[in-house]
């Protein structure tokens, strides 16, 4: 029997591969086809369609890197295929492996209308359904001939990433171009083999129904003749309907299909390619739409739809119908599909904000579900952004690649810092680009943790990123196990009814607290220090330009720049993808970003500029007016507002040390930096406290080897620690600053082909050190870490994220611990022990760890390090090369409370125009622990001002918001500025006394300050 089993299976394989699919075109004759090449980047449709074509055949070679060619297909449907369902077969010269990152194409009718994407699994473009005979066929294709940037692993250094260096080689050959008969028999012939073969081979080896099938496609390829499959196709067919009939059992599994491709808005191809990878894809599943009666396709990314809009309105058009139709499903609710874990607490809001409002602006639909498939793990802040969007669902798939443990759930409900919970599933297909093979359909049903309390999950289904989205076969194959013994029941269902099942079915699954940490791709932390800082800039200067504006347009009627604000936002949400904010995409995309942060820059100072100066008053009156943007008073200066300078502070002062080096202090520190440059001491004088370890350096930049086993610009694996240099070397010491306001000590060091020049900086009045890093990298395939031993005892610690912060233990007891050995912090990171803690403050890049040791004297060091530099080779090669700023600050003694307060402090300096106005701040709060994260204008135009706050201590703390302007009414509000149906407990007005909060731990609350009417 095992023998007969066998020998069927292989019968099978190439009976299908060498008889079956070539049946299924019969008949073909050759196309005409002639080319154009742009000559720069792609030109409009029109334009390219105007262009007069060279003839080219096939064989011949197309495509320098980048390149758009426009290729003309003529030809005649011979007479004798009247009757006959005829399709053109345009093969570019794809690879099928490699669906998405190769060349691709748009067809267009002469006219310029769409009709589909081509792609290598999805070659087919329909002529006529029945021929009449002699019809001509005239297409256009918009070809794109993409290079090949990731082929098969070992990924290896290419210079294909950036146009400037990609070269002008041809990159493909035409393949087939030709008129062919489609055999819709044996086709639909295939899919039945195909599918039954797939199912088989999951079945239990001595169960029957694996049997019942082997002796069904034993007969079916008995009545195949072989020299004449089209003839015998439908007998063939005939001996496998039984088998195909039979029912599931009642207890099946069941997957809802949606139809899906993700589509990375950028990675290893530019921005504008990604409009274009869209435009192919929505073209190709509205027209499947047309023809598939059950199928439902959904797609994310507020943006992507906003792409299509603009560069293919023909394309939009069919969108906005299909939508209408309830067929092609906006999905997740936010601007791209993020990372989760890099952006700020107000960017991750605005995800939200303009991606759920797009959705309801366009179609009138209010997404329900978060849907992130990709994301490099998540924040424990985002369930309570969800929630506060006005959303309940998450869906995302990533989790599954953990290296180390597996996530014990599939269906759950996740719980947040505050204490919201989400409910959340994890597809157990473990892919976002499933094709309905019967292997994926086997392994979700194997591998769904929750079966015997839940018997229901989700299957995003198509080829993504270009790869053309969800085929005809694939939709065949749906159909075969709707209702199919032995297999799991599939049906095509929207993502909103898949959630509302399964949460009805599975009301009470386990609950996960804290964040999902991702246990690979962690070096995305770090990758690309230029577009991680570029990021966290254009997120401050948001902040303090919506904070000046609003101000100035409730005080002087300054014209509040909403059209600008909303856009440049838009344009910061999208560099946050989880390809470019992660620093994982080709150079192309890293180099643009680096000029689009640079004019959004620009911009937001200029906003920022002309705001303050209507507030600042008379710039010659020998004053200055200081701008203070963080949520504590400064200096003197009330939180949001500016005042005359305060009389500046001093008592600072710098003298030798006696083994070298140099001793800061300042009444409140003394820092000690020893021969070499190294801080060898940072004693707290108001705590008579030390702060290095005994007998360790502070300050130390650590050089460690970093060639990780996959995923280059990805990861950084566990083994980098093994080996390490200590940059101890001293080109130059010196002191740099020696007033009464500030004292400092400059270090140069140089290490490989690179220099790292650093500024300790002790100020008077300030509790902590400042550590300015300039670094001229010039290494490849290493990692550059900043070290402090601390002298300090605890088996946990805080790290900030979104709209609060998370603790991470210190220890490595377990598989779960041991994994997060680099992990994300936004500005701070803090230690503590009773009574006494420290904090690491930044203003540039994400990466961190923190690990401890124990001391002969048997104390304890736990060390952080800040993560700063890396020089991956794929998919950029020359990742970072040049001069990188950080600014980073130690601050002994710290208390949570002081760990946030320098965060801000730290990103937010002080702005400083001339002038003699007293500015008094909109909003003001009576407790430190309410942190204001935005001061703006209600989108809406109405003039309403609007005041995003949370509790940012970790515990319960009440507060009087005052205000110092008239308004009418203060409601409560959702992220998108829509007032709550029930206002909540932790929000009362109290008249003249102002607003009264009393906030959960980490608790978020938008507040809509109702002005009355429209500003002038």
């Amino acid at each position: 029997m095992h023998d007969d089993r066998t020998l069927i299976e292989s019968r099978l394989k190439r009976v299908l591969e060498e008889r079956i699919w070539p049946a299924v075109y019969p008949e073909s004759v050759p196309l005409e086809v002639g080319i154009w090449t742009a000559p720069g980047e792609p030109v409009p449709v029109a334009e390219g369609l105007a262009q007069p074509p060279t003839p080219i055949a096939v064989g011949d070679q197309w495509g320098a890197p980048w390149s758009t060619s426009w290729l003309t297909v003529s030809g005649t449907v011979p007479v004798a295929w009247a009757g006959r369902t005829v399709e053109a077969l345009i093969d570019l010269g794809f690879d099928k492996n490699m669906p998405g990152f190769q060349c691709e194409g748009l067809v267009y009718r002469p006219d310029g209308s769409p009709v589909k994407g081509l792609n290598p699994r999805n070659q087919w473009v329909r002529v006529a359904s029945p021929a009449v005979g002699g019809e001509e066929v005239l297409l256009h294709v918009e070809a794109a001939a993409n290079p090949v940037i990731m082929d098969y692993h070992p990924f290896l250094p290419t210079e294909l990433g950036e146009k400037e260096t990609a070269g002008s080689k041809p990159q493909y050959r035409l393949a087939r171009m030709d008129l062919a008969v489609f055999d819709e028999t044996v086709w639909n012939l295939a899919m039945d083999l195909e599918v039954l073969g797939e199912l088989m081979a999951e079945l239990p080896v001595e169960g029957p129904r694996r049997w019942e099938i082997l002796r069904a496609v034993d007969r079916a390829l008995d009545a195949v003749d072989l020299q004449d499959v089209n003839a015998t196709a439908a007998a063939a067919r005939a001996e496998l309907a039984q088998v195909l009939s039979a029912p599931a059992v009642p207890s099946a599994h069941r997957i809802s299909a949606v139809g899906h491709a993700h589509i990375d808005s950028a990675w290893l191809w530019p921005l504008r390619e990604t409009v274009r990878k869209v435009a192919r894809t929505t073209a190709n599943m509205t027209a499947l739409l047309e023809d598939e009666p059950d199928f439902v396709y959904a797609m994310s990314q507020a943006q992507q739809y906003a792409w299509i809009k603009e560069h293919r309105p023909e394309v939009y058009a069919r969108v906005v119908k299909a939508v209408a139709d309830g067929r092609f499903v906006p999905a997740g609710g936010m601007w791209v599909e993020s990372d989760t874990n890099m952006p700020g607490s107000e960017a991750m809001a605005r995800q939200f904000v303009h991606g759920k409002r797009f959705f309801l602006e366009e179609f009138g639909i209010e997404n329900q579900e978060a849907w992130l498939p990709d994301t490099f793990g998540f924040a424990g802040g985002l369930p309570q952004i969800i929630k506060a969007a006005g959303s309940k669902w998450l869906l995302t798939q990533k989790i599954s690649w953990s290296q180390t443990n597996t996530f014990p759930h599939h269906t759950f409900w996740w719980e947040g810092i505050d204490g919201t919970r989400i409910f959340t599933h994890f597809p157990p297909v473990d892919t976002y680009n499933c094709h309905m093979h019967g292997r994926e359909i086997a392994h979700a049903v194997r591998n769904f943790k929750d079966k015997g309390r839940a018997g229901h999950s989700l299957a995003p289904t198509g080829w993504g990123d270009g790869g053309g989205g969800t085929t005809r076969e694939m939709i065949a194959k749906a159909a075969r196990l709707r209702d199919l013994e032995g297999s799991a029941r599939v049906v095509w269902e929207k993502p909103a009814a898949f959630f509302a099942a399964a949460q009805a079915e599975y009301p009470d699954p386990p609950t996960w607290v804290g964040e999902l940490y991702l246990e690979l791709h962690r070096a995305t932390l770090t990758s690309q220090a230029r577009t991680k800082q570029g990021n966290r800039a254009s997120e401050n200067l948001l902040r303090e330009a919506e904070l000046w504006a609003a101000t100035a347009a409730v005080r002087t009627g300054y014209a509040y720049p909403y059209q600008d604000l909303d856009r440049i936002w838009k344009t910061v949400l999208l560099h946050q993808f989880h390809d470019i904010l992660p620093g994982s995409s080709i150079a192309w995309v890293h180099r643009e970003a680096e000029r689009t942060y640079a004019r959004v820059a620009e911009e937001l100072n200029a906003i920022i500029g002309s705001a303050q100066r209507a507030l600042a008053g008379d710039p010659g009156a020998g004053t200055h007016v200081v701008f203070n943007a963080t949520p504590h008073e400064r200096g003197g200066v009330p939180a949001g507002a500016g005042r005359t300078d305060p009389a500046p502070a001093a008592g600072c002062s710098i003298r030798p040390r006696r083994d070298g080096g140099w001793v800061l202090a300042n009444g409140l520190l003394q820092v000690e930096v020893d021969g070499q440059g190294l801080v060898v001491s940072v004693y707290d004088l108001v705590r008579s406290r030390e702060t290095v370890a005994p007998g360790a350096a502070a300050n130390l930049l650590q050089l460690h080897p970093d060639f990780p086993n996959m995923w280059d610009a990805w990861d950084v694996d566990q083994f980098y620690r093994n080996s390490v240099s200590d940059l101890t070397g001293v080109d130059d010491l010196a002191v740099c600053a020696d007033s009464d306001q500030a004292v400092a000590v400059r270090v140069v060091r140089s290490f490989g082909k690179s220099k790292a020049v650093q500024t300790l900086t002790l100020r008077a009045d300030a509790g902590r050190l400042d550590i300015d890093t300039e670094v001229d990298w010039h290494e490849t395939e290493k990692f550059l870490k900043l070290s402090f031993p601390l002298d300090i005892h605890t088996d946990r610690y805080a790290a900030e994220t979104q709209f609060g912060h998370i603790h991470r233990p210190t220890h490595t007891n377990t598989s779960w611990e041991a994994a997060k050995f680099e992990a994300c912090n936004h500005r701070f990171v803090h230690l503590e022990e009773p009574g006494w803690g420290v904090a690491l403050v930044t203003s540039s890049t994400y990466g961190h760890d923190v690990t401890r040791s124990v001391r002969a004297d048997r104390g304890t060091t736990t060390t952080v390090r800040a993560s700063l530099l890396r020089a991956p080779r794929f998919p950029d090669p020359h990742t970072d090369q040049g001069v990188h700023h950080f600014h980073h600050a130690l601050v002994p003694g710290a208390a949570i409370a002081d760990a946030v307060r320098e965060g801000y402090r730290i990103n937010l300096p002080e702005r400083r125009v001339p002038g003699d106005a007293d500015v008094p701040a909109l909003v003001t709060l009576d407790n430190d622990a309410v942190v204001v994260t935005a001061v703006k204008l209600a989108d809406d135009q109405s003039g309403d001002l609007v005041v995003r706050l949370h509790e940012a201590h970790g515990g319960r703390a009440q507060a009087r918001l005052t205000t110092d302007f008239p308004h009418v009414q203060v409601q409560a509000c959702d992220l998108l500025e829509r007032a709550l149906d029930v206002q909540p407990d932790s929000v009362a007005a109290a008249g003249t006394e102002g607003i009264r909060l009393r906030l959960r731990p980490f608790e978020l609350v938008t507040l809509r300050l109702v002005r009355g009417g429209a500003l002038d």
